[in-house]
């Protein structure tokens, strides 16, 4: 967690004015934007629109350092050309120490955390309910779907894997997830993974899998099989796209107080906010 008393770095000098940046983000939607718009729009507004940067948390880092090497396991299956354990642990080390650009602010043992993250990676080859020489349809592909003749901006993402017809997210957690709470809590993401996979293929998805890697003493991978969107999850996307749009039309970049706020980077900011 980082420090609350931590000031931001200063925001690289503008080129842009509020009002360009504001359009631009009008113009297309992400997961990402979407879920941290609907969490707090302040919050959003610090980083979309001010373009104010935060340290990573070691959380953070270990979560994008194990899904690098996933990346690269993946993508050698899709070439046939499957990994040693050994190279993906260099991609691993790769990453790991790749923090010049985005330094990670550490509360905690690297190299404990380290170690964590190496085990998970471990514990998720050893168990993974996929062949290590099964082809994966699709690796880390970067889509758009044009949904203005629903009157909404163009939805972007990238997919992180498809292997038989289904689409597969990888995350880190240090709780077991349950499975009601991952369905609700992560509809936005599934419901723009769908759309993106219906726009490039044609054809309904068969499912969506999140496969958790779960940060206990003993790390175990935990599979959450959900089934592909329905009609109703995806007139409610679109609903919380539309608030998105209507709430940057009015800038309406306000806090959303809650008990989430404990561990957001921004408290202070938040706090001073006018």
């Amino acid at each position: 967690m980082i420090a609350l008393a931590e000031a931001p770095t200063a925001p690289a000098p503008r080129t842009r004015s509020e009002n360009q940046i504001i359009s631009e983000l009008r113009e297309t939607v992400s997961a990402s934007r979407l879920s941290l718009f609907l969490q707090c729009r302040l919050k959003f507004w610090f980083r979309y629109v001010a373009g104010l940067k935060k340290p990573k948390t070691p959380a953070l880092h270990l979560g994008g350092s194990v899904h690098q090497v996933l990346r690269a396991w993946n993508m050698a299956r899709w070439k046939g050309t499957p990994m040693s354990l050994k190279d993906l642990y260099d991609v691993y080390q790769a990453a790991w120490g790749d923090q010049e650009e985005e330094p990670v602010s550490w509360d905690e043992d690297e190299d404990d955390q380290k170690k964590v993250g190496w085990r998970l990676l471990e514990t998720y080859f050893r168990e993974s309910s996929i062949a290590a020489y099964a082809r994966p349809e699709a690796v880390e592909v970067a889509v758009d779907a044009d949904l203005s003749r629903h009157g909404l901006p163009a939805l972007i993402g990238v997919i992180d894997l498809v292997h038989q017809n289904r689409i597969i997210d990888f995350k880190t957690s240090s709780q077991t997830p349950n499975p009601g709470k991952v369905a609700h809590t992560n509809e936005v993401q599934t419901c723009s993974y769908a759309l993106l996979y219906r726009e490039a293929t044609g054809k309904r998805e068969s499912g969506i899998e999140f496969h958790s890697l779960v940060k206990l003493k003993n790390p175990k991978v935990v599979i959450t099989a959900l089934e592909p969107m329905s009609e109703q999850q995806q007139t409610r996307f679109f609903h919380l796209i539309e608030a998105y749009v209507a709430g940057l039309d009015r800038r309406d970049f306000v806090p959303s107080p809650g008990l989430q706020c404990v561990a957001c980077e921004w408290f202070n900011e938040c706090r001073n906010w006018r």
